[in-house]
């Protein structure tokens, strides 16, 4: 859980900024958006092949320029 105090003299926006990085830092995002829904195991294996392929794919084509 992300926590910001807000210290004195300091400004809200400058508050909201620490706070943003930290759950940035914390993945916390990622984690929201990965447990927003189930995916059967199958679905899960199949699109982390479809990742290692486009990441290998994105690879040898830089690979090539």
């Amino acid at each position: 859980m992300a926590e910001v105090y807000i210290q004195d003299g300091e400004t809200l926006e400058s508050a909201l900024r620490r706070f943003k990085r930290k759950v940035q830092q914390e993945d916390i995002i990622k984690e929201i958006k990965k447990h927003s829904y189930y995916m059967k195991p199958g679905e899960k294996k199949r699109v982390k092949a479809a990742l290692a392929r486009k990441r290998n794919r994105k690879k040898r084509n830089k690979d090539m320029d």
